[in-house]
């Protein structure tokens, strides 16, 4: 199990915020993937901080039946781990991801059901797009905050997993595509619900998802599709980590109930979003996390210097 594996990392690390370029070295693929899974490498480069890297790279990291799975499996486990406070994604080998396994979605998609009825056939097809469709939906209710740091190529269902992380990365040379209409069908796994909201602009989202144009790097931070562009992947990940220390130092419980809450508000209107937040902060100013906060404030004191307790 994920547990496991974090407490064995996080006894390495503990009581450590490592440098940088140091971090970068730990979060390397070289040992592969971490067990129970064989499409993800599960490494603690620093103290508080969960390092998710898609690790198929001889295939180009390209979805298939086992990431849709210990995708699930293992952002369950991160929600639920008390000295996780931030996730980090990223990609081995040359790019980010391929997307969709097209082998694989056959297989699962295109099997006659045991009686060849079309109605069941269906259904289960409906079933199987629900079961892909949780696999990004639960980096979403994570309530940890997720940093999605992409190099090289994004495609199809990359393009759904990153729309669902809180903060984007890439670097000079990665470039995005909505692939689906290439292949016949219609992105189904959260593009076209997610992308409108990143964005902001549907015309170009129409156009991206209509075309399947490839959109580069310096078109998507102008976009606001990602927030930062960095030279190269080693100097991304520097930063990525940095950004996420930045994140952990912070209190959990306001760290946590921020994403919540930019979440929910995300999808009501401002009257409901003001309501959730009051009924969200009527109990969470009551902890220690705020006076410890405020005092640190008056101290000048780094969040870093302050110790929170577990969440």
């Amino acid at each position: 199990m994920l547990s496991v594996c974090v407490r064995s990392a996080l006894n390495t690390y503990r009581g450590l915020w490592l440098p940088a370029q140091v971090a970068v070295r730990a979060m390397s693929s070289s040992g592969g993937p971490t067990s129970p899974y064989t499409s993800l490498a599960i490494s603690r480069p620093a103290e508080s901080i969960t390092h998710v890297e898609l690790h198929r790279p001889k295939k180009l990291n390209a979805m298939n039946k086992a990431f849709w799975r210990e995708m699930v499996e293992c952002f369950t486990e991160i929600a639920e781990d008390r000295d996780c406070r931030v996730v980090l994604v990223s990609g081995a080998g040359k790019m980010f991801t391929a997307g969709m396994d097209l082998m694989d979605f056959a297989e699962d998609a295109f099997q006659p059901g045991d009686d060849n009825d079309t109605g069941r056939t269906s259904w289960n097809i409906r079933n199987m797009l629900h079961k892909y469709q949780e696999t990004f939906s639960v980096i979403e209710k994570c309530p940890k905050p997720v940093l999605v740091a992409v190099h090289g190529a994004c495609i199809g269902g990359g393009v759904d997993l990153i729309t669902a992380c809180d903060i984007r990365l890439c670097t000079q040379d990665t470039w995005f595509q909505v692939k689906e209409v290439d292949i016949g069908m219609a992105a189904d796994v959260g593009t076209l619900q997610r992308l409108p909201k990143v964005i902001g602009s549907r015309s170009l989202v129409n156009e991206l998802a209509l075309t399947a144009r490839k959109m580069y790097a310096d078109e998507a931070k102008s976009s606001g599709l990602v927030s930062r562009v960095f030279a190269d992947k080693e100097t991304m990940m520097a930063g990525a980590l940095e950004l996420a220390g930045d994140i952990a130092a912070r209190s959990p419980l306001a760290v946590q109930g921020t994403k919540i809450n930019l979440v929910y508000s995300r999808d009501h209107s401002v009257a409901e979003g003001l309501e959730y937040m009051a009924a969200w902060n009527m109990s969470m100013l009551q902890s220690q996390d705020v006076m410890k906060s405020a005092q640190a404030v008056m101290e000048k004191k780094s969040p870093k210097e302050v110790v929170f307790s577990k969440l």
